[in-house]
């Protein structure tokens, strides 16, 4: 008698996934300026006022995917990886986002742009300028908004654990519950949402 353990291969498919923006996306990435600013702060060097530039905000808002044909836009994967594993409070309590999290798995594009994986984001941006409080006061904050966009996830899942129909239903309720980007529902705003486009093929890839 034999006390070998006989584990057989992970079964898993690869989605290629659709999605429209139903909400505006608006974006706002750290500078490297605003980066360079805290960590001044933290080492107590003394704040230099400079002049605002509005729209260098704006251009430093973007998420950037590098190409042949020049830049083009991005959104972090992770991003909709989160608003996707976030629905599973919509659900009942046998479908758990640390399950989700070892069931899932979102690839995007690595460029020298950007030192994280983005999903390209179509679409034309502009500038939105918005009124926020910062500590017991109020500044102006210039990011890019696109009205309209779409994208493409590139989604891998367990098939022992998650059905297909599975998946799209949680991309989809993660894109109307949870959202991405700034002001997002799970935010409490109402910008950075959307669902599976379905005027488009999802593909599979085993």
């Amino acid at each position: 008698m034999s006390d070998q353990i006989q584990l057989n291969k992970i079964d898993v498919e690869t989605l290629t996934v659709p999605i429209i923006g139903t909400t505006p996306l608006i974006v706002h990435r750290w500078s490297d300026k605003a980066k360079r600013q805290m960590l001044d702060a933290q080492q107590g060097k003394k704040k230099v006022k400079e002049i605002r530039d509005p729209q260098a905000d704006y251009e430093a808002s973007f998420y950037r995917i590098a190409t042949d044909e020049g830049d083009r836009y991005g959104f972090p994967v992770l991003a909709f990886k989160a608003a996707t594993i976030g629905a599973a409070r919509f659900y009942d309590k046998s479908v758990t986002m640390t399950s989700l999290r070892q069931m899932l798995f979102f690839k995007g594009i690595l460029t020298k742009a950007d030192p994280q994986q983005l999903v390209q984001i179509d679409g034309e941006p502009h500038m939105r300028e918005d009124v926020v409080r910062v500590g017991q006061g109020t500044d102006l904050r210039y990011r890019g908004e696109f009205s309209e966009w779409s994208a493409v996830l590139n989604v891998s899942f367990v098939t022992s654990s998650l059905s297909r129909d599975s998946v799209l239903s949680l991309i989809d309720a993660g894109g109307m519950g949870v959202g991405v980007g700034e002001w997002r529902p799970q935010k409490s705003g109402e910008f950075g949402t959307y669902m599976i486009d379905h005027s488009r093929d999802i593909e599979v890839a085993r």
